[in-house]
Formats: structure tokens, C-alpha cells, sequence
């Protein structure tokens, strides 16, 4: 096997486990970008212009993130993998029903996916409090704007 080009400063016990980590909120966040677009295609009804333009904020929200997470496990010597085969093997973001939806449908479904995300999100925090504080102020930062849209979209249906 060819030596890593990337090096890290984190042992390779830490940059494995970090690396886990960020490979598995990688698959989550472009997986929420793909349910946000998917969601924005077929929303339907009176509410319809602010939950789809709301849907956009959150593809934005979830493709910046995801390019921090891949960004930063690369900057560790970790290859991050996006492709759609692997994100459809292992995200934990729920489906979304395919179909024109309702707007309430959509704010339920997002809601959920977002809980849901937020979750696991808190869990790889707490994986990274000893092997790279490095990566869980990121992982903090994407959780915080992730718990804010959660928020907002619960917002609408209260």
C-alpha cells in the first residue's frame, strides 16, 4: 500500500477514529441536501413559495457543511467519500416520500430529519472530545446552525 500523501498530527488511532466520524456526518449532510432537493421539486400548496425557498437555505446549509466535514478529514490524511453509492449504503437521514408533498408534509419530514441528524451529530461531538478538538469545534459550529434550522422549521408548524 502507498504511503499517505497527507499527513496528520493526530496519531493514526485518532485520525482513524476522527476520520470515522467525519465520514459518517459527510454521508448525512450531502444525504439532507439531497432530501432538501428532493423536497423543494415537489412541495406543493398555499404555503408553497416560503417552504420552497426555505428548502433552498437548507441544501445550502447542509453543502457547506458537508464540504467542511470533507475538507477537514482530508487536511487529516482521511479520503472522504461522497458518492452516491455509499451515501444510499450508510446515511441515517430519513427518507423522504417521493411525490408532490404537501407543505405540512414537508415541514413534519424536514423537522424530523433534522432531530433526527442533530442526534447524531451531538454523539459525533462527543467522539471527538479527546482525539481532536479540531474537529469537534466543527462538528459544534455545523450542529449549532443545524439545531437553529431545526428550530425554524418547527416554527412553521407550531
Amino acid at each position: 500500500m502507498a504511503k499517505n500523501p497527507i499527513t496528520s498530527p493526530l496519531s493514526d488511532a485518532d485520525r482513524d477514529a476522527v476520520g470515522a466520524v467525519l465520514q459518517a456526518a459527510l454521508v448525512d449532510l450531502v444525504d439532507l441536501s439531497l432530501v432538501g432537493k428532493q423536497a423543494h421539486w415537489n412541495v406543493i400548496g398555499k404555503n408553497f413559495r416560503s417552504v420552497h425557498l426555505q428548502l433552498d437555505e437548507l441544501v445550502v446549509l447542509a453543502r457547506n457543511a458537508a464540504d467542511q466535514v470533507a475538507e477537514r478529514a482530508a487536511a487529516l490524511g482521511v479520503t472522504p467519500n461522497g458518492t452516491a453509492k455509499t451515501i444510499a449504503a450508510s446515511s441515517g437521514v430519513p427518507e423522504i416520500a417521493s411525490g408532490w408533498l404537501k407543505e405540512d408534509q414537508v415541514v413534519t419530514a424536514i423537522t424530523a430529519s433534522l432531530a433526527s441528524l442533530i442526534t447524531r451529530m451531538r454523539a459525533r461531538i462527543d467522539e471527538t472530545d479527546k482525539p481532536d478538538l479540531v474537529t469537534q469545534d466543527l462538528l459544534i459550529g455545523i450542529t449549532q446552525e443545524l439545531e437553529q434550522a431545526h428550530w425554524m422549521w418547527q416554527a412553521q408548524a407550531a
